[in-house]
């Protein structure tokens, strides 16, 4: 790809601080300024190399940007691109770096009109329970998928240029529409990180809160793990996607109805025929195979 002269990241935590570290790493960028809510987290990120600058306002950040990551939580995406608009010049590529895409677009269009032709939404399918620029590594985005929802008017050499910088990540990129993403991440990404929100929430605030923790193991730790995620990201990606995301609630909600009645009547069959089929499933996925040949009944 060409090179990427000067880089500005908004959001130099995992996310931001993992794609300047990347790009570094493959050579393919000259230049990295980072823009933010915190200083502090500003000089963090430039000490550990993340970051080459800091710019105190987008004013500054944007002179000579070539192209610019918005790594912050959604929700604040709208009165960033607000902030940033005045000051963007034609040729600067945008992406970002949200987990939801139909609340990013519309605060695309409603923000960002004059520059539709250059700003690509994407979402990297990676992360960690760890957040802040001491968090990030170069490595985090190999072999990882991002998905772009490109606008229908979108230019294409902007979209190729976006795919391409991701691309140099190590990542592998897909393409959906915002709808589509929105659906699909509700099911396997925002539904778990609530459905552990809520369970460590439930045993934390027991009276025997301490003995129950005291014996929790290898299950509670895997099955928890992303309950230690940054809360205000996931408080604006459920809020964002709560459409979606109740649905998918809704659905669940029924599944649990099915096994609460399986086991009020003492069914071990029925339950077995749960656990295996969701096994077989398990262990394809685990396995890069197929679901539907290995979990049909």
């Amino acid at each position: 790809m060409a090179a990427i002269g000067k880089l500005v990241v908004c959001g130099v935590g995992l996310i931001g601080g993992s794609f300047a570290l990347a790009l570094k790493r493959a050579g393919v960028v000259g230049s990295v300024v980072g823009i933010g809510r915190s200083r502090a987290t500003l000089e963090c990120a430039r000490g550990l190399g993340i970051i080459d600058g800091i710019a105190s306002d987008w004013a500054e950040a944007l002179v000579d940007a070539d192209m610019v990551l918005l790594a912050a939580p959604v929700g604040q995406m709208d009165p960033i691109m607000a902030a940033m608009a005045p000051h963007l010049r034609p040729g600067t590529l945008v992406t970002d770096a949200g987990s939801t895409k139909r609340d990013v677009v519309a605060a695309i269009e409603r923000r960002l009109g004059a520059h539709l032709a250059n700003v690509v939404p994407a979402h990297p399918i990676a992360g960690a329970e760890k957040s802040g620029p001491e968090a990030a590594f170069a490595e985090l985005y190999d072999g990882r998928k991002v998905v772009l929802t490109p606008l229908c008017a979108n230019a294409p050499d902007a979209v190729e240029r976006v795919r391409a910088a991701w691309a140099a990540c190590g990542a592998t990129v897909v393409d959906m529409s915002p709808p589509e993403h929105d659906q699909v991440f509700a099911a396997v990404s925002h539904l778990p990180h609530l459905l552990a929100f809520g369970l460590v929430e439930d045993l934390a605030r027991r009276p025997n809160a301490e003995l129950l923790f005291s014996h929790a193991a290898g299950g509670f730790r895997d099955f928890t793990r992303i309950a230690a995620s940054h809360p205000e990201m996931w408080r604006d990606i459920c809020l964002a996607n709560r459409v979606a995301l109740l649905g998918e609630l809704d659905q669940y909600v029924v599944e649990l109805g099915r096994l609460r009645d399986l086991l009020e009547a003492g069914d071990g069959g029925g339950l077995e025929q749960v656990f295996d089929f969701a096994r077989r499933a398990r262990v394809a996925w685990g396995e890069g195979l197929p679901i539907n040949s290995h979990s049909g009944e």
